[in-house]
């Protein structure tokens, strides 16, 4: 197996914006278990490590409130449907 790096963890962070709602979450909570495995590995730079952290939580919470979102605006636009507020 080979070492993990920041940039694998970068590159699952991209990948996870083309991915659905569900599949995007699986990728990006592997991303921070694989981020945090990282924690004491002194070639790390904490600081990246650290802001890559906080990229990973904000597009979790993004993914998880995008259909959220886009089903509330769905109802606002077709009031006579039953999701319709």
């Amino acid at each position: 197996m080979t070492d993990l790096t920041l940039e694998d963890v970068e590159e699952r962070l991209d990948r996870a914006t083309r991915l659905e709602t569900e599949e995007a979450v699986a990728v990006l909570r592997t991303a921070r278990e694989d981020l945090a495995s990282l924690n004491n590995d002194p070639g790390v730079d904490e600081t990246r490590r650290s802001e890559l952290a906080d990229r990973l939580d904000q597009r979790i919470r993004e993914v998880q409130n995008r259909d959220a979102y886009q089903g509330e605006l769905g109802a606002a636009m077709n009031p006579e449907e039953d999701d319709a507020p």
